[in-house]
């Protein structure tokens, strides 16, 4: 089988990307004229090196693009470095229909140590990196592909609140989050509640529930779980150089910026 033959093949069943270890599987060719032949469709632009021994296909409707849909090689690419993921923060609130805020990266959460960005043309993926991998609130979905690992609305929330001084500040994400408050499922809460391990972030998601008129059900069962232990004073937007001051809501949270959605 050649090169291009692979490719074909690879296509006709919706996959757009593949390992070299699928494709040295897959091929009979010397890897030397393998090799020789990647960097050609690479230069063509019909596939894209994404890092080393993983490959996107571009297909001719994704070729003005010079990109692929997230959702399309997800599950493919960490399956290549046997790590657990799931797509997540903007990327995944625009699954849940919170699309306000435009994004021009794509945002992927795995387990530690680091993972490098990427930063190729048309293409830029953020990879977020935590230590404690949740036990419930990563959803599968289907795509064109197959199927996709990606955050619920209660996890993509809290994921966005957690990591806010990494993505603009919590005034950036304000719209996102009021639009993503609306599809949160109170079972989805309970279940996040069973294992998330950041009670700040907690704090400053049942603050925001409030300010944002979030139903009352969602409010009250997290700040029963939240009352049921001791907790203290958490600045809304978290600062290196500041500490909580007199806080004036049950959340303890010390609003110590001025609230400005863009919605």
């Amino acid at each position: 089988m050649q090169l291009s033959e692979f490719i074909k093949e690879r296509l006709s069943l919706e996959k757009y990307s593949f390992s070299t270890e699928e494709l040295y599987t897959a091929i009979e060719k010397d890897k030397k004229y393998v090799k020789s032949d990647l960097s050609y469709l690479t230069k063509k632009g019909d596939i894209i090196s994404l890092r080393k021994g993983f490959y996107l296909i571009i297909p001719p409707r994704y070729s003005k693009q010079a990109k692929l849909p997230i959702e399309l090689y997800s599950d493919n690419l960490f399956k290549s470095i046997d790590r657990p993921y799931y797509i997540g923060l903007y990327s995944a609130a625009k699954f849940h229909g919170a699309s306000h805020q435009q994004i021009q990266r794509d945002y992927i959460i795995t387990s530690t140590p680091t993972l490098l960005d990427i930063d190729k043309g048309a293409i830029n993926l953020r990879f977020f990196t935590i230590s404690k991998w949740p036990r419930k609130n990563i959803t599968t979905k289907k795509s064109d592909a197959g199927y996709f690992k990606i955050s619920d609305s209660v996890l993509t929330a809290v994921d966005l609140i957690y990591h806010q001084t990494k993505l603009g500040g919590i005034n950036r994400m304000l719209s996102v989050l009021e639009e993503l408050i609306e599809e949160i499922q109170v079972s989805d809460l309970r279940d996040l509640l069973k294992w998330y391990p950041h009670k700040s972030a907690l704090q400053r998601f049942g603050f925001l529930l409030e300010e944002l008129q979030a139903d009352e059900k969602l409010t009250s069962i997290l700040f029963e779980y939240i009352d049921s232990n001791k907790f203290y004073p958490v600045l809304l937007s978290p600062k290196s150089n500041q500490k909580p001051g007199a806080v004036d809501n049950k959340w303890k949270v010390d609003v110590n910026i001025k609230l400005e959605s863009d919605l």
